[in-house]
């Protein structure tokens, strides 16, 4: 049974929101949705080289 006394409201976590729209934009990328790289080091570079590139569309 639910007390009546809680009455909590929804607060949005600011910084989440900016985390999964992130990973949002990187699932636009075909090369990062899937792993397609034999090294960790490569995948790091991709993930780094398309950041770079939407950060360069912004500007």
């Amino acid at each position: 049974m639910r007390s009546e006394d809680r009455k909590t409201t929804f607060k949005p976590i600011h910084k989440r929101w900016i985390v999964e729209r992130t990973f949002a934009w990187f699932d636009n990328n075909r090369r990062l949705c899937r792993n397609y790289e034999l090294l960790m080091e490569n995948s790091e570079n991709m993930v780094k080289l398309y950041a770079i590139k939407l950060l360069l569309n912004k500007i």
